[in-house]
């Protein structure tokens, strides 16, 4: 089973557009996906990107004309302007961290690690839930079957590796979420490269490493 490290933030919303797709690619070609949440606010800062609210006014109307074109592209409801966003993403972070633990622990048992990090996201960009608070966060991992008590008890594992996970992600080059890092470090950005992942490791599979037969 091939491994494939994703690097998003709780509140992308082109992490949330992503899942479905990615959750196929997984299937299909049986990848073990390690999530790994970060701070995106961070990782903006040290990779020398910019923060939506800060954009010129075009790219930032661009950004919501694109976030509803990719959503209806998807067939996924959206709301471009979340009540709550932004909103602190460490909570669901860490609780995504947590039950990801828990789920190596029991030998893949334990929970649809897919299912929470789905819930989560639907929660910020189609219902109108604040990420940030315990309760939303409780159901997310309740209803992916989870013990929801991680909310609270994986907080201190939790925030050690959100950190963690952002100095792992600008060593790999990642500079946006999602990012996608396969186990021969090459890196895609963006919902709309899975295609692109797909191919990369379709010609690994094949032992075209550099995509040429």
């Amino acid at each position: 089973m091939s491994q494939l490290e994703l690097y998003f933030s709780t509140i992308s919303p082109y992490t949330y557009l992503s899942l479905p797709r990615l959750r196929a690619l997984a299937d299909a070609r049986g990848l073990d996906v390690r999530w790994k949440p970060l701070d995106i606010m961070a990782l903006y800062a040290r990779t020398g990107g910019t923060p939506v609210g800060q954009r010129p006014q075009a790219r930032q109307d661009y950004r919501l004309a694109d976030i509803a074109r990719q959503a209806k592209r998807a067939g996924l409801p959206i709301n471009v302007k979340p009540a709550h966003f932004p909103t602190n993403a460490a909570p669901a972070s860490y609780a995504i961290i947590a039950a990801q633990e828990v789920q190596a622990a029991q030998a893949a048992g334990g929970g649809d690690m897919f299912a929470l990090v789905e819930a989560v996201l639907a929660a910020c960009w189609a219902e109108q839930k604040n990420i940030a608070e315990d309760d939303v966060v409780k159901a997310a991992l309740e209803g992916a079957g989870f013990d929801p008590a991680l909310a609270t008890s994986g907080l201190l594992t939790g925030a050690e590796v959100y950190g963690r996970n952002l100095e792992q992600a600008v060593a790999a080059g990642v500079f946006g979420a999602p990012s996608f890092v396969t186990q021969d470090g090459a890196v895609f950005w963006g919902q709309d490269r899975i295609d692109d992942l797909a191919d990369h490791l379709a010609d690994h599979l094949a032992g075209h490493p550099n995509g040429v037969g």
